[in-house]
């Protein structure tokens, strides 16, 4: 039996992937594993027996990645499930700033009282008169799952796309409508492009990788459209390159003191995976990710361990080890099972930056007493029985 807690309120939809072999615990000090969507964990006190931690959505700012890696903590996400709920406000974004459409609509409220109000607005409606897209062009940096949809719906609907991403998967790049420019500069996207939108993880790489430099070197009349992290932009370089006409609009799904309220800004309440759809499917994924990992030990789409997909297990036991990736840890572990008369049938074993995940399909179980021997290597950082 497993126990698992929610830390937010996860759709039901996804809880109900769990078998009977799962439990819900309201204490998290007795979970196996969490379930989370924006609450913070990083003041949280990790119980000992938390084995994975999974995150209904990409982002994963909220949760202590290092501090579960060194714990044995395996931390995922679910990157994809929402991605059409988030595409689909972006398009939304920039209709709302290609045309003044909020501000004919504040109009019309404004003058709802007037008797002759449908001739007031044919005289009216010049002043929010704006531009289509299609024909535009659209820069997007980021071809991950949801940069990746933005750019193909992009081409349907006439634009002229260019997309960005120097590390762009395999299977991203299958996905990418052949009609889409991939561009290795950055600078090409700033000078050509009317529209750009922004779809990379915040990092210290990319944190506010949209700067003064860069918005100096844009078209004028850009309308820039961040839909994946606030501080992936200096928002007030933009706000400067708005009082000097340089911007046209700012469109943001990111609340904030900075931009709220300004003049040429489009604010959102980060509405952008909010939607019923995208909910449930980032429920459903996580709740796949923890079963999957919790009675096979397979780890998919993990931020802090590297993804391991090896089935089911068919030998007499199956052992993972966490350790940390330093020589000589492999041959430690190998020598332990191999004293003790017990054959390693299959094996797996990939690294992570400073870790590294091993799974260990063995012809006879092992007992507690090997097992205290592989977690008392000294760069082990946790063993679990998986069969």
């Amino acid at each position: 039996m497993f126990s698992y807690h929610c830390l937010n309120p996860i759709a039901q939809v996804g809880l109900d992937v769990f078998s009977t072999d799962y439990k819900k615990t309201d204490k998290l000090e007795d979970a196996q594993a969490v379930l989370v969507r924006s609450a913070s964990m990083h003041d949280l006190a990790l119980p000992e027996g938390l084995l994975a931690v999974a995150r209904a959505g990409a982002g994963v700012n909220n949760i202590p990645l290092e501090k579960c890696a060194e714990k044995g903590i395996v931390v995922f996400n679910t990157p994809g499930a929402n991605a059409n709920g988030v595409k689909e406000l972006v398009f939304a974004g920039m209709l709302l700033a290609a045309r003044d459409i909020v501000g004919g609509i504040r109009w019309v409220e404004e003058h709802q009282s007037e008797e002759e109000i449908g001739k007031l607005a044919e005289k009216a409606k010049k002043a929010f008169a704006g531009t289509e897209i299609a024909g535009k062009k659209l820069g997007v940096i980021g071809l991950g799952a949801i940069g990746v949809q933005v750019a193909n719906a992009a081409t349907h609907l006439g634009m002229d796309v260019y997309g960005y991403d120097p590390y762009i998967s395999v299977q991203a790049a299958w996905n990418l409508s052949r009609s889409v420019k991939h561009i290795n500069s950055l600078d090409e996207i700033y000078k050509a492009c009317d529209f750009i939108t922004i779809h990379v993880p915040l990092m210290d790489a990319t944190r506010k990788m949209i700067d003064k430099s860069a918005i100096q070197a844009m078209k004028k009349d850009v309308i820039i459209l961040n839909f994946a992290r606030d501080a992936l932009v200096d928002e007030q370089a933009v706000l400067d390159g708005i009082a000097a006409g340089k911007i046209r609009r700012y469109v943001s799904d990111f609340a904030n003191p900075t931009t709220a309220g300004k003049e040429g800004v489009i604010l959102m309440p980060h509405l952008g995976a909010s939607t019923a759809e995208a909910e449930d499917n980032c429920a459903m994924m996580a709740v796949q990710e923890i079963a999957d990992f919790m009675e096979n030990g397979n780890i998919t789409h993990s931020v802090n361990y590297p993804d391991c997909q090896v089935g089911v297990c068919r030998t007499q036991g199956r052992v993972t080890i966490m350790h940390r990736n330093n020589k000589g840890v492999i041959a430690q572990y190998t020598k332990i099972l191999g004293d003790a008369n017990i054959n390693i049938a299959d094996m797996f074993n990939k690294t992570r930056g400073d870790y590294a995940y091993a799974v260990l399909d063995i012809d006879a179980p092992v007992s507690d007493g090997i097992v205290a021997q592989l977690d008392a290597i000294d760069d082990v950082i946790r063993v679990r029985v998986v069969k």
